[in-house]
């Protein structure tokens, strides 16, 4: 747990004596403050960290890092840690300082990050990275839930995987801890490069490269430059564990010194599956290869597409010399995070999977109701952020939702390119509602639900989705 003098070592390379209370958390959100926390004061979009000083410091928090203008807030001893020096006083190097303090620093945030990188390089654990255009969080999950079988492990929580929570997630860290697995995230060519020198991982996991944001980019190939941002971090006895499925994951394994471990379902890869098949909302059978080792696994997970998450944790068992006892244990133990499964009204079963969407993750939706009994009914909004690939991406969508579903519902501007595709590819128009908004199709599917049916709801997360699971999982009846 990090110490008064730590913070002060951290920010300033000075480590006075007598500092060595500790810190009890490290928090952005005024309202986490408690007793003995650090309230780091950032500039959001919407709201400016600065403005809530004062009410983390009656919450208890005994330290703030702050910028410039943090200086006129009153009940709080200030020092400047640009000149380490009192910013009224003598011009000798600070000693011991009062509480509360507020340490003035020239970026927020790169004092975040810079302290996150000096508290992970007082720690020895073995950091595993995970990045991909979809399924980081999931993957990140399962490969805590196998490492945990036999270390120690700290994990990013929720989808902290950005220039904030991940420094925020190694400040967790403490001399117990063995192996940390990291999210990285990326709006920008040169994050993921910028958190692998914050958390510098001996592992990397790539999961697979895809449009999810080519809005931001603008093409697969800078999308995929991003992914390799992390190989090329590696150290050369570390490992990059590869989707050997996706071409352009293979096509990054060129570009580290790290050992290459690809995963798949490819019998040319190190470790790989087949024989799959699905039991529904029970979970996936499948077996694992490596070498002349065949091992029979059954998940709980859902759909044919989580066999390459748990090919990826088992992947990184393997290369921190698990056993696959306790590989299969980790795996086993593993809990369907994103998509949620819940009674719906009518007798009705509603899988709710709101977090993100994109052309790749939500046809694999779509294909995990082709495993399931029922009429099949689809309620698919807006993808976000695909930029060139928007209309292709949303029309490809459509072009499987044709083949999958019974009855289409889509959400949004963009959701209608769903439904004209699925149209055009003769889906009948009695069987297609296009809804512009998510309470036009709450009252549709009120209307249309029915005993038996499965209703998938999927999309972006800026539309706000989950409003239509809740509607449909409160008995109206």
């Amino acid at each position: 747990m990090l110490t008064l003098a730590d913070l002060t070592e951290g920010l300033s390379g000075q480590r006075p004596p007598g500092l060595e209370q500790k810190l009890t958390d490290v928090i952005i959100d005024s309202r986490q403050a408690c007793p003995g926390s650090l309230f780091v004061a950032l500039k959001g979009e919407h709201e400016d960290g600065h403005d809530f000083i004062a009410d983390a410091l009656a919450r208890g928090a005994i330290a703030v890092i702050a910028e410039e203008r943090a200086k006129s807030v009153a009940g709080c001893w200030k020092l400047d840690t640009r000149s380490w020096k009192p910013e009224a006083s003598s011009q000798q190097p600070v000693t011991s300082f009062e509480l509360p303090v507020c340490l003035i620093v020239e970026d927020s945030l790169k004092a975040l990050q810079q302290l996150a990188a000096y508290w992970r390089g007082k720690h020895t654990p073995r950091v595993v990275g995970v990045t991909g255009s979809v399924g980081k969080t999931t993957t990140k999950e399962m490969i805590y839930g196998v490492l945990s079988q036999r270390f120690r492990a700290l994990r990013s929580e929720a989808s902290y995987n950005n220039e904030i929570g991940l420094p925020l997630t190694l400040l967790k860290l403490e001399p117990s801890h063995q192996r940390v697995i990291l999210e990285m995230g990326m709006y920008y060519l040169g994050e993921i490069a910028e958190l692998a020198a914050i958390a510098r991982p001996h592992i990397g996991v790539v999961t697979n490269v895809g449009p999810s944001h080519l809005e931001r980019l603008g093409t697969i190939e800078r999308i995929a430059q991003a992914k390799t941002e992390l190989v090329e971090a590696l150290p050369s006895d570390g490992v990059a564990v590869l989707n050997g499925d996706d071409l352009w994951v293979r096509k990054i394994a060129a570009k580290t010194k790290a050992e290459v471990f690809y995963y798949g379902l490819d019998d040319t890869c190190d470790l790989w599956a087949n024989h799959i098949e699905s039991q529904g909302l029970e979970g996936i059978r499948f077996r694992f290869h490596r070498g002349p080792e065949t091992i029979h696994a059954k998940v709980p997970m859902l759909g044919r597409h989580s066999v390459h998450t748990a090919l990826a944790a088992a992947a990184v068992g393997l290369v921190e010399g698990q056993s696959w006892e306790e590989i299969m244990r980790g795996l086993r133990g593993a809990a369907q995070l994103r998509l949620v499964v819940v009674p719906g009204l009518r007798g009705s079963t509603i899988l709710g999977d709101t977090y993100n969407a994109s052309p790749a993750s939500t046809i694999a939706a779509l294909n995990l109701l082709v495993e399931l009994d029922g009429r099949k009914i689809a309620v698919l909004g807006d993808m976000l952020e695909l930029g060139a690939y928007e209309e292709e991406g949303h029309r490809k969508v459509g072009r499987r939702a044709m083949d999958v579903v019974a009855v289409l519902v889509t959400v949004g501007e963009r959701g209608r390119l769903i439904a004209e595709e699925a149209l055009a590819c003769g889906m009948e128009g009695e069987r297609v509602f296009i809804r512009q908004d998510n309470e036009e199709a709450i009252a549709c599917l009120r209307e249309i639900i029915s005993l038996g049916d499965i209703t998938l709801v999927k999309g972006s997360r800026g539309m706000k989705m989950e409003e239509i699971v809740a509607a449909l999982t409160t008995p109206n009846d």
